[in-house]
C-alpha cells in the first residue's frame, strides 16, 4: 500500500463498510454483489487482453466471446434476477458497452412490456435462449429523437394478413442500433403503421433479418456495420435497409395497440406506451451517469492523494495535490454530485418499477409524469456527468490523458448518452412541455401531484422578478430544508417565465409552434431548474433515512456542498428572482471553502465507499493500493509496440529512407554553424576541412562534427 493512501484511510471519520451498505441498499445486497464480482474476476473464461491494444475487430470478437461465456455462466449459476443479470453483465464487461446490450436491455424488455401472451410464448423463450438474438431498430439516418418524423413504413395487407415493412428513402435506413451490424438475427423495428388507407403512427414490429442457422441476411434485407465511432469499439452499431419485407400480422407487438385480420385498428390506451422501452432505458441512464461519475471521482481523488507536486510553502516537501484548494474545488463538488445522482438513480429505478406495475394493472395516470421526469433527469445527469468526467481527467494532469487512467474510455462511453434514447436538448423540451401544461393546470386551480406539485402553490405562481431590495431573503445557506425551498422557488419562477414567454409570443400573432420555438431557451432553463430542484430535494430526503451519525454528518456536508455549488453556478437565476441578496453570494463562496476543508479528511474514504473493484475500475491511476508509478511503467511496457526492441517499420521505411536521402549526396561534418551561408563548390568537389572552416567562419581548432549534405549543383 502506498503510505499516502494508508494515511488517507486512517483519517476517515466514518465506517466505510456501513456507507457501502447504504449505497447498495442493504448489507445482503453488498454481499451478493461481491459474490457476483468474485465469480467473474476469478473465472479464467473472462480473462481479456487489454482492449486499448487491440484492433476494433479484435475488440468486437473478444466482447462476443465474453458475452457467450456470460450467458452460459448465468445458466450454470442459476442467476435469473434481472437486477443481478444486469450487474453481472456490466461487471463482466467492465461497464463497457457490448454487442448483446440491446438484446438484453431493449429487445427482451420490449417483449415483456408490449407483447401479448401468445407472442411471449412464440418469441420470448427463443430470445431467452439466444436462438433469436434481437436488437431495437428505431433511429434512422435522417431522424433520431423526433420519432414522429421516422419514415420506415409498415403497411398492412389484409389479403395475406401480413405487414410490408419498407425503407422508402435513403434517410429512412435504420442507423445506429447496437448489435445490428453483425450480431442480431431479429430486430424490433419502429415503423409508421398504415392500414385501411390511414397512418396510425409508430408501432413496434418483430422483423427477422438474418437466417437463424447461417446468419446470412434474408431477402429484402441490407444490413451491416456503420463503422468506427467515438468510443463503443466493442459494439457493432449497424444499418438496416428494408425492401418491402413481409412479416406475419402476429409480428406486430399487440399488447396495447391491435390490428385485426381485416385491418381494423384499435389504438392503445396511451400513445406513450409505444415508447415504454425508451423510458426504461432513460431511467437506467441516470444510474449509469452516476456510475461513470463514481469511477471518475475514484480515479481522480485517489490519484490526487498519492501525487505530489510543486510547493505550497517554499522549501517544504511537495504536498499531495489534493491539499491544493483548487484541486478540492474541482473534485469535491463532483463527489457531491456523484452521491446526489446515485440516490436519484435509485429513485428513478424504483419509480419506474412502481409506475410500470400500475400500468400493468391498467392505471396509466402517472405515465406522463414518468415520461417527463425520465426525459429531464436523463438529460440533466448526463450533461453534468459528461463535463465532470472531463474535469476529473484534467485534474490528473498529463497522466489523465493516457488510456491507462481509464478516464478517456469513461468519457467516450458516457458522451453518447447525451444523444441516444433522446438528444438532451429535445429531452429538456419534452419535460418543459409537461411543466407548462402542469403550470396551466395549476393556474386553473387544479391540485397537482408528483414532482410538479409545487406549481399548485398560488404564492409560487405569483413569484416575479423584482428588485432585490423589494423582496425578503428566504434562504438560510446552512439549512438544507431552506435550500430545497429556494431551489423550488427558482424552478417555479423559471417555469412561469417560460409560460409567459410563450403567451407573449402568441399575443404577437405567432402560431403555437413558432411561439414554442421562440421560447425554447427559456423552456430548457425551466426544465433544468426543475430537474436541479428534484435532485436537491431527493438528496435531502435521503438523509432522513440515514441513522448512523457519522455517515449522516458527512453526507449532509456533501448535500450542502452540492446545493450551494449549484446556487453559485446559477446565481443569476436566484438573484433575478429576488431569492438571494448580493452579499449572500459572497457568503456562499466562503461557506463552500469551509465545506471543502471539512470533506478533505474523508475524500478517499468517500470514493472507497463506491466499492469499485480494481478489475472493474481498470485504472492505473485509481488503484486501491495507490501504487501508481510502478504500475504505470509496467502498463506502458506491456504495449505491443514494445514487444520487440526494433519495430519492423524501421527496416521497412526508415532505414531505406536514409539510404535514399544519402544517395548522390556528399556528407561532411562540421560544428557550431552560427550563420546560414551558401556553399558554391561544384558537385564532386569535396572541400577540405580548412576550406569549410574558412567559409563558415570557424576557428582553426574547432573540429567538424555535424552533417552537411551537398546536392548536385552544390549548396
Amino acid at each position: 500500500m502506498n503510505p499516502d493512501i494508508i494515511k488517507e484511510r486512517q483519517n476517515a471519520t466514518f465506517d466505510v463498510e456501513k456507507l457501502i451498505n447504504i449505497l447498495d441498499r442493504g448489507p445482503e445486497k453488498t454481499k451478493r454483489r461481491r459474490e457476483i464480482e468474485s465469480l467473474i474476476f476469478n473465472d479464467p473464461d473472462f480473462k481479456e487482453e487489454n482492449p486499448n491494444f487491440l484492433s476494433r475487430s479484435e475488440r468486437y470478437d473478444q466482447a462476443v466471446r465474453k458475452s457467450v461465456n456470460m450467458i452460459l455462466k448465468l445458466r450454470e449459476y442459476g442467476i435469473t434476477d434481472p437486477e443481478e443479470i444486469y450487474y453481472y453483465k456490466r461487471c463482466m464487461h467492465r461497464n463497457r458497452p457490448e454487442p448483446l446490450d440491446l438484446h438484453l436491455g431493449m429487445f427482451l424488455p420490449t417483449l415483456l412490456n408490449q407483447a401479448t401472451s401468445e407472442q411471449m410464448d412464440h418469441f420470448f423463450m427463443p430470445a431467452w435462449n439466444l436462438e433469436i438474438i434481437g436488437t431495437y431498430a428505431q433511429t434512422e439516418m435522417g431522424h433520431g429523437t423526433h420519432l414522429r418524423g421516422l419514415e420506415t413504413t409498415a403497411t398492412y395487407d389484409p389479403a395475406t394478413q401480413e405487414f410490408v415493412i419498407n425503407s422508402p428513402t435513403v434517410s429512412s435506413i435504420k442507423w445506429w442500433p447496437g448489435g445490428l451490424g453483425k450480431t442480431s438475427n431479429h430486430a424490433i423495428v419502429l415503423a409508421q403503421l398504415h392500414t385501411q388507407g390511414n397512418c396510425h403512427g409508430l408501432h413496434a414490429f418483430i422483423v427477422p433479418i438474418r437466417n437463424m442457422d447461417t446468419h446470412i441476411p434474408l431477402p429484402g434485407i441490407v444490413v451491416g456495420d456503420i463503422g468506427p465511432k467515438f468510443g463503443f469499439s466493442e459494439v457493432d452499431n449497424g444499418f438496416l435497409k428494408l425492401d418491402n419485407v413481409r412479416i406475419p400480422r402476429d409480428n406486430m407487438l399487440m399488447k396495447y395497440a391491435k390490428v385485426d385480420p381485416d385491418g381494423t385498428y384499435m389504438k392503445p390506451p396511451s400513445a406513450k406506451l409505444t415508447y415504454g422501452t425508451m423510458v426504461f432505458i432513460r431511467s437506467l441512464i441516470v444510474g449509469e451517469a452516476a456510475q461513470a461519475l463514481a469511477k471518475s471521482c475514484t480515479i481522480a481523488i485517489r490519484y490526487s492523494a498519492v501525487r505530489h507536486q510543486s510547493e505550497i510553502r517554499p522549501g517544504e516537501p511537495e504536498p499531495q495535490i489534493i491539499d491544493y484548494q483548487t484541486q478540492q474545488y474541482k473534485l469535491f463538488p463532483l463527489l457531491a454530485m456523484t452521491y446526489a445522482f446515485t440516490f436519484v438513480g435509485q429513485y428513478m429505478k424504483e419509480t419506474y418499477h412502481r409506475i410500470s406495475g400500475d400500468i400493468s394493472q391498467g392505471d396509466f395516470s402517472e405515465l406522463p409524469e414518468l415520461h417527463a421526469l425520465s426525459a429531464g433527469l436523463k438529460a440533466f445527469t448526463t450533461w453534468a456527468a459528461n463535463g465532470a468526467v472531463e474535469v476529473c481527467r484534467m485534474s490528473c494532469g498529463g497522466h489523465g490523458y493516457s488510456c491507462s487512467s481509464a478516464l478517456p474510455d469513461i468519457y467516450v462511453e458516457l458522451t453518447p448518452m447525451c444523444t441516444y434514447e433522446g438528444e438532451n436538448t429535445v429531452m429538456m423540451l419534452q419535460t418543459a412541455r409537461y411543466l407548462v401544461k402542469s403550470y396551466q393546470q395549476a393556474k386553473a386551480g387544479q391540485q397537482l401531484s408528483g414532482s410538479v406539485s409545487y406549481l399548485s402553490d398560488a404564492e409560487q405562481r405569483r413569484v416575479q422578478p423584482q428588485p432585490v431590495a423589494a423582496r425578503p431573503t428566504v434562504v438560510d445557506i446552512n439549512d438544507l430544508a431552506s435550500l430545497v425551498e429556494v431551489y423550488k422557488l427558482r424552478a417555479a419562477n423559471l417555469v412561469q417565465l417560460a409560460a409567459k414567454s410563450i403567451q407573449q409570443e402568441l399575443q404577437n400573432r405567432k402560431s403555437q409552434a413558432d411561439a414554442w420555438n421562440s421560447s425554447a431557451t427559456d423552456l430548457v432553463r425551466a426544465s433544468d431548474a426543475h430537474c436541479h430542484y428534484v435532485v436537491v430535494k431527493l438528496f435531502t430526503e435521503k438523509l432522513g433515512e440515514i441513522n448512523d451519525t457519522a455517515i449522516h454528518s458527512v453526507l449532509s456536508t456533501l448535500a450542502l456542498l452540492y446545493a450551494l455549488h449549484g446556487i453559485q453556478q446559477n446565481s443569476g437565476d436566484f438573484l433575478l428572482a429576488g431569492l438571494l441578496r448580493g452579499p449572500q453570494v459572497l457568503q456562499i463562496s466562503v461557506r463552500i471553502k469551509d465545506l471543502l476543508s471539512q470533506l478533505r479528511p474523508n475524500a478517499v474514504a468517500l470514493v472507497d465507499s463506491f466499492d469499485i473493484h480494481d478489475n472493474k475500475l481498470n485504472s492505473v491511476l485509481g488503484r486501491y493500493d495507490g501504487n501508481v508509478y510502478e504500475n504505470l511503467f509496467e502498463w506502458a511496457r506491456s504495449s505491443p509496440l514494445n514487444a520487440t526492441e526494433v519495430h519492423e517499420s524501421f527496416h521497412k521505411y526508415l532505414k531505406p529512407l536514409r539510404a535514399k536521402l544519402n544517395d548522390g549526396f556528399v556528407i561532411l561534418d562540421y560544428i557550431n554553424l552560427q550563420e546560414s551561408s551558401l556553399l558554391l563548390w561544384d558537385y564532386g568537389h569535396i572541400p577540405t576541412a580548412n576550406e569549410l572552416k574558412s567559409h563558415l567562419f570557424l576557428s582553426g581548432d574547432q573540429e567538424l562534427q555535424r552533417t552537411v549534405y551537398l546536392k548536385p549543383g552544390g549548396y
